[in-house]
């Protein structure tokens, strides 16, 4: 009995967990993907987007880490994690001017027979070449930026003017604004001028659009410290910090900078093409419907530049998901998707057929208009080290256009002789 009884009970267990243990087999796992990302202006879009894609595939569930808006801080938190080849981030977000470091560094999964040419032709060739590094895919476009001029249409019409197409015109229009209006609260300009990666895109639109550079394309040779530069930055120091725009606005970052305009306190503004919408929704706007947008304005006789910004989707190579983060991305970049972030958030498509869309040349009339201009954005110096790059970039715009008495030719030599040891050790690491 001592031997027979436990059998007796043993086989009771297993036939009453028998069926209940082949559910359980027979049940799909489900594979949970991390996706590190920064904190959007607009984060509704985006849950809901995930929220459809978790609907669509039930296998999988996605979660998701915010970091800071700062692309500059977002960068520090996410290479940290990659240096350390974690593998609890499987998805994650990659600045325009980050997939050749990613790559090189061997932490952005190679995507190029995932992402065929058939595949890439569907999408704009310009952030595609963008999320590419010798040859190979290492980077989905998600969506497109590029620096637009947004300004107050009701202001404009008031006061008889037209947009500005010169730099000191637009100056010129809001000193008159100014005086008819005589708000103390009012200021010209607002952009992004706080020391991180937005200073660099603000300074080389200005820089670029009167036909100067930091760097030549084609020779690798440093321009920060050649005249049109010089004039530039000093145009920036001398006529826009401090006078066109508050003094406080070498603290700001895309947030801050648009809520001063969406606050009715800027006449003009310069932001992403997600400011649109954040500027029309009464709900977030005391100028909702009294917005316009355009090109940025250039020096006379030059033609206006726009810095190409934008985010990737990348993954982990040291993921333990990749083909459940691939389905994710295919998903997010889908027509559909990118129509959604367009149409909910203000995110400018980087897949050709959406700007065929009926519902958006409706509603988003000035994505199609300005497509040709997103087309023609001009990139940064594609590099391994481009984060050290826009560091030394920042110290010195931070600088030049803080100290008002500072040496500025002086300023310029030095960071340009600074940048060409980056350059040089940029050609030793290339893989």
């Amino acid at each position: 009995m001592r031997c027979f009884l436990p059998k007796i009970i043993i086989c009771g267990i297993l036939i009453l967990l028998g069926p209940w243990h082949l559910i359980a087999a027979a049940a799909p796992s489900t594979t949970e993907i991390v996706f590190l990302t920064w904190r959007p202006s607009q984060p509704g879009p985006w849950e809901k987007l995930i929220q459809k894609f978790q609907k669509n595939h039930p296998h999988i569930t996605v979660k998701r880490q915010v970091s800071p808006h700062s692309s500059t801080e977002y960068h520090a938190i996410i290479t940290q994690r990659l240096k350390n080849k974690d593998p609890s981030v499987d998805v994650f977000l990659m600045d325009v001017v980050w997939p050749p470091e990613f790559a090189n560094a061997g932490w952005a999964l190679d995507l190029t027979s995932r992402f065929p040419e058939a595949e890439q032709k569907k999408f704009l060739k310009e952030p595609v070449s963008a999320g590419s590094w010798q040859g190979k895919i290492y980077g989905v476009p998600c969506y497109l930026a590029a620096g637009l001029f947004y300004y107050r249409k009701d202001l404009l019409e008031k006061y008889h003017f037209n947009p500005p197409r010169t730099w000191p015109e637009m100056i010129q229009q809001g000193e008159v604004i100014l005086r008819g209006e005589n708000d103390p609260g009012l200021h010209i300009y607002s952009a992004q001028f706080k020391q991180y990666e937005g200073l660099v895109c603000n300074m080389l639109e200005f820089l670029r659009s009167n036909g100067g550079d930091i760097l030549d394309g084609n020779t690798g040779r440093v321009l920060l410290d050649r005249p049109a530069a010089l004039e530039a930055t000093r145009f920036v120091r001398d006529r826009i910090i401090g006078k066109a725009a508050p003094r406080g606005v070498v603290t700001y970052e895309e947030p801050e900078s648009l809520s001063l305009f969406t606050e009715g306190k800027a006449i003009f503004h310069r932001n992403w093409p997600y400011a649109w919408a954040v500027a029309g929704d009464p709900r977030k706007s005391a100028i909702s419907g009294k917005v316009g947008v355009g090109l940025l304005p250039a020096f006379k006789g030059h033609h206006h530049a726009a810095t190409l910004g934008g985010w990737h989707f990348g993954i982990n190579a040291f993921s333990r998901h990749p083909d459940a983060a691939w389905q994710f991305i295919r998903f997010m970049t889908s027509k559909e998707s990118q129509k959604t972030l367009a149409l909910a958030a203000g995110l400018a498509p980087t897949r050709k057929s959406v700007y065929e869309d009926p519902t958006l040349q409706q509603k988003m009339p000035h994505l199609i208009a300005f497509l040709p201009s997103f087309e023609k954005a001009a990139s940064r110096h594609p590099s391994p080290i481009y984060p050290m790059l826009s560091q030394e970039l920042q110290r010195f715009f931070s600088t030049a256009i803080i100290k008002k008495n500072v040496a500025l030719p002086s300023l310029a030599r030095t960071s340009a002789g600074r940048l060409k040891k980056l350059l040089a050790l940029e050609a030793m690491m290339v893989k």
